[in-house]
C-alpha cells in the first residue's frame, strides 16, 4: 500500500510531458495565426525555450527511473512492438522536432513556408506521444490501470495544465489577448470538471476490483484526502489565472508561473494516486 511517491521520476515525466504538449499546441496555434508581425512572432518563438527546458527535465526524470542513463538506449530495443519503446520514441521525436523548430526559428534559418507544416507535424506527434503514454499502462495483469480512465487522465492533464502554461508564454510575449486565447481558461475548467467526474467514477468502482489478497480500494487508504488536496491545488491555481481575467485585468507573468506550479502540484498528487493504485492480478503490490 502507498501513495505512489516512490515513482516520482515517472510522475514528473508524465505530468511535465503532457503539460508541454498541451502548451506547445496552444503556442503553435497562435504562431500559425500571427501575420505580418515579425517582432511578435520572434519574441514568442524565443519564449518557447521554456517548453524544451521543461521537456528536458521530464526526460531527465525518466532516465533516473531507469537507474542508469545507459539503459535509456535499451528502452528503444523493441520499437513498434513494445508500448514503452514507442512511448520513448514518440516523446523523443516530439522533443527533437520541437527543439529543432525553436533553434532554427531563433537563428532565422526556418523557411516561412515550412513553419506552419513543422508546427502541425510536431503537434500531431505530441498528441501521439500522450496516446503512447496511456498505452504503456494498458496491462491486462494490472486491472487498476487497464481501463479507459488511464488514457483519459493523461489527456486531461494536458488540457488542464497545458493551456495555462501556453498562456504564460503568450503573456510573456504580450500576445495573451488574441481571439481564441480567451477560451483557454474555459478549456482548463471543463477538463478539470471532467477529471473530477472521472476520478469519482473510478474511485467508486475500485471496490469491485479485488485480488486474492485485498481490494483495490485499500491500496491508497487516504484516497479521499489526496483527491481533495489535488482538487484544491488545481482549483486555486486556475483561480489565480481566471479571477483577474474576470476582473478585466491581465494576470502578471509571476502570478501565472505560480498558478501553473500549483496546478502541476495538484496533478502530481493525482499521478501519485495513479501509481499507488498498482495492483497485479492475484497479488498485492507493495509500495
Amino acid at each position: 500500500m502507498g501513495t505512489g511517491w516512490h515513482e516520482w521520476p515517472l510522475m514528473i515525466f508524465t505530468v511535465l510531458g503532457q503539460c508541454v504538449v498541451g502548451a506547445f499546441i496552444v503556442v503553435a496555434l497562435v504562431l500559425a495565426g500571427v501575420k505580418q508581425e515579425h517582432g511578435v512572432k520572434r519574441t514568442l518563438q524565443i519564449r518557447m525555450i521554456l517548453l524544451w527546458v521543461l521537456m528536458g527535465v521530464a526526460f531527465l526524470a525518466s532516465v533516473m527511473h531507469l537507474g542508469s542513463p545507459l539503459r535509456a538506449f535499451n528502452a528503444l530495443n523493441r520499437l513498434g512492438a513494445s508500448p514503452l519503446s514507442n512511448e520513448i520514441a514518440g516523446g523523443s521525436l516530439f522533443f527533437v522536432l520541437g527543439g529543432l523548430y525553436w533553434l532554427l526559428a531563433v537563428l532565422n534559418k526556418l523557411p516561412q513556408a515550412l513553419s506552419k507544416a513543422w508546427l502541425l507535424v510536431t503537434g500531431l506527434v505530441g498528441i501521439g506521444f500522450i496516446g503512447m503514454m496511456g498505452r504503456v499502462y494498458q496491462i491486462n495483469t494490472v486491472p487498476t490501470w487497464n481501463m479507459a480512465y488511464t488514457s483519459l487522465s493523461f489527456a486531461l492533464t494536458a488540457l488542464i495544465g497545458g493551456p495555462l502554461l501556453g498562456y504564460l508564454l503568450l503573456r510573456s510575449a504580450n500576445v495573451a489577448d488574441r481571439g481564441l486565447v480567451r477560451l483557454l481558461p474555459l478549456v482548463s475548467l471543463l477538463a478539470l470538471l471532467i477529471s473530477c467526474a472521472a476520478w469519482f467514477s473510478q474511485a467508486a468502482g475500485l471496490s469491485t476490483l479485488q485480488s486474492s489478497v485485498q481490494s483495490a480500494s485499500s491500496l491508497v487508504p487516504a484516497l479521499g484526502t489526496l483527491l481533495g488536496w489535488r482538487l484544491m491545488l488545481v482549483t486555486v491555481g486556475l483561480g489565480c489565472w481566471i479571477i483577474p481575467l474576470l476582473k478585466q485585468t491581465t494576470p502578471g507573468v509571476l502570478s501565472l508561473a505560480g498558478a501553473w506550479m500549483l496546478v502541476v502540484a495538484g496533478e502530481l498528487i493525482g499521478r501519485g494516486i495513479f501509481y499507488g493504485l498498482h495492483m497485479t492480478a492475484g497479488l498485492t503490490y507493495g509500495g
